[in-house]
């Protein structure tokens, strides 16, 4: 008599990139690049369940001490970790140390038996204006991630190389967040890495290069520090996040289809 036949598990953790921020479902909700590539993955198993833990705001400690333990337990087949951005926003950001905690988790999750995808971030300043500071952060940090996932086995997923990311229809109003466009477009090179058909995920559309002047581009960088800055620098200044008190869109494994 054979056993019981596992499911094939896929668990996502990190912060607002792979929650799906702006990335908005008819219902309000939202869906992002996790949700597309587990649609595909469920079309490719009988028995697919699937959980994403990530919440915006979240830090490198928050994904360590709430998600990483829960992977732990799970012992899932398809692990994938982006986390980092909101640490490397800090006035004080030690980034050696956040390297550090990176590899940490990725050597944690590679240790369950999992299949590990980890995410190298974006080059902020193509969106943001005076980011240069947050930007080399970034440089630095992902020399970390590029390294643990090459010394712990991981699929690398680097942002801040991927063709047509910069385009400014990948992009939410916020700057910060993808559109629904850019989470397919991430989706995409996540199923290419997996080697799985990524063809019920179309490829975004090309759009005409439509440059802003000058004039144009100031007024809309002051409407975009007033509506989207502020709050968030707000919110950092008091010690808040956008995710407090929010729990995971999907807190536990379970089926979906494709």
């Amino acid at each position: 008599m054979h056993g019981e036949q596992r499911p094939f598990t896929y668990v996502a953790l990190g912060d607002s990139f792979t929650e799906g921020l702006e990335d908005v479902l008819p219902d309000g909700s939202y869906r992002g690049w996790a949700d597309l590539v587990a649609e595909q993955l469920a079309r490719h198993h009988d028995d697919f369940q699937y959980a994403n833990l990530a919440v915006r705001g979240r830090r490198i400690e928050h994904v360590r001490d709430d998600q990483v333990p829960l992977v732990e337990q799970w012992r899932p087949d398809l692990v994938t970790v982006a986390i980092g951005g909101n640490d490397i926003t800090g006035r004080h950001a030690d980034i050696r140390a956040l390297g550090s905690e990176f590899d940490g988790i990725i050597a944690r999750m590679a240790a369950t038996g999992a299949h590990v995808v980890a995410f190298a971030g974006f080059d902020c300043r193509v969106m943001i204006p005076l980011a240069g500071t947050v930007s080399a952060r970034a440089r630095e940090y992902n020399t970390f991630i590029r390294a643990s996932a090459a010394a712990r086995g991981a699929t690398l997923i680097d942002l801040w190389r991927l063709p047509r990311m910069y385009e400014p229809q990948m992009w939410a109003h916020d700057r910060l967040h993808m559109s629904t466009q850019g989470h397919v477009l991430v989706a995409r090179a996540v199923l290419a890495a997996l080697g799985i058909d990524a063809s019920g995920v179309p490829e975004p559309p090309q759009q005409a290069d439509t440059r802003s002047s000058l004039p144009q581009r100031l007024v809309s960088d002051v409407d975009w520090a007033a509506r989207d800055l502020a709050p968030w620098l707000l919110r950092a200044a008091r010690g808040r996040s956008s995710g407090d008190g929010r729990e995971p869109k999907r807190p536990v494994p379970v089926g979906i289809s494709g």
